[in-house]
């Protein structure tokens, strides 16, 4: 996500962290972590979407740094967390761990937990397993890695940006292009730069182009953090999210009675809204508010100012 702040009215203003650092969790991996707002504020974790994408500054800015203690991090072979694009030891089951061992590393007894797209989708599986530790979830654009979901990413949401669905296809050969997941896969996987960071800029050309109701003109860049966007995403998807079919709905259950707010926009093309419409079903007193003029960009300013919204509601948390 651009982290981009002109014109963003609707958001706090810009602050710097009170401090970082990186916390071991096994293997290969480290990750990064950062604290702003209030040091003895309401925690509150934002968990970035991808799974890859990392974190950015802009991030801080849905919070009021009064009362939160704002916790972001990188999840695993994202952002600053090394190694980057690393997709070994990399699962669900893992950022789940990871969460909660921030948590502890933090000394945090309970958290507002806050995740976009798949960022919800982690959000979910982490309350499930600790719903003791958190005390309610702020949620945008809803992912619950369901089979259909997968194919709409990669089959059906070039149907509303076809030039965008083309580029994405013909960037493999045509006797490729059947499966393109695994085609993608074996690419963003390859060692050799030469082909796995093409593949990162189609890949991540491909969802920047639909996710916003206005496309914004730009270029994604070879950088490692495309590489890491798209590997990571290819990684998840071939392996179903590393969740049993329905697991998160099926789970939902274990949140009955946590306070949730769910911002979704109306013509979310990357996760669409039933995904939202089911969970908001799925989950009684959830609130749901559906932004009109909105599409996945938690940037759009419908969506970013209802976020900003459910946190200030929230404030009676802790």
């Amino acid at each position: 996500m651009r982290d981009d702040t002109e014109g963003m009215a609707e958001l706090y203003a810009p602050i710097e962290p009170n401090r970082q650092g990186w916390l071991a969790v096994g293997g290969l991996h480290r990750l990064y972590w950062e604290e702003s707002g209030n040091p003895k504020g309401v925690p509150v974790v934002f968990l970035h979407g991808g799974p890859g994408a990392g974190c950015a500054g802009v991030h801080r800015r849905f919070f009021d740094p009064q009362h939160y203690r704002i916790v972001l991090f990188d999840q695993r072979g994202a952002g600053r967390s090394v190694p980057s694009a690393e997709v070994s030891d990399n699962t669900t089951a893992h950022l789940v761990a990871d969460v909660e061992a921030l948590r502890q590393h933090l000394d945090v007894e309970r958290w507002l937990v806050f995740g976009g797209s798949w960022g919800s989708t982690l959000a979910l599986a982490y309350g499930q397993a600790h719903p003791e530790r958190c005390l309610g979830f702020v949620l945008r654009g809803i992912f619950l890695f369901r089979p259909d979901e997968v194919d709409w990413f990669l089959h059906q949401m070039g149907r509303f940006f076809p030039e965008a669905g083309r580029a994405f296809r013909n960037h493999l050969p045509e006797a490729e292009q059947p499966d393109l997941l695994a085609a993608y896969y074996r690419r963003l996987t390859d060692p050799a730069p030469s082909v796995h960071l093409p593949a990162a800029k189609a890949w991540c050309s491909y969802e920047e182009s639909c996710s916003r109701l206005l496309a914004e003109p730009g270029e994604v860049r070879l950088t490692p953090a495309a590489l890491a966007m798209a590997r990571i995403e290819a990684h998840y998807m071939i392996h179903a999210g590393f969740l049993e079919e329905n697991q998160l709905l099926r789970a939902m259950p274990r949140l009955h009675g946590h306070p949730a707010a769910i911002v979704q926009g109306r013509y979310d093309i990357v996760c669409p809204i039933a995904n939202a419409d089911d969970l908001a079903r799925a989950w009684p007193g959830a609130g749901f508010r559906v932004v009109p003029d909105a599409g996945h960009s938690a940037m759009e300013p419908g969506i970013r100012g209802a976020l900003v919204a459910a946190t200030n509601r929230f404030r009676n948390l802790g």
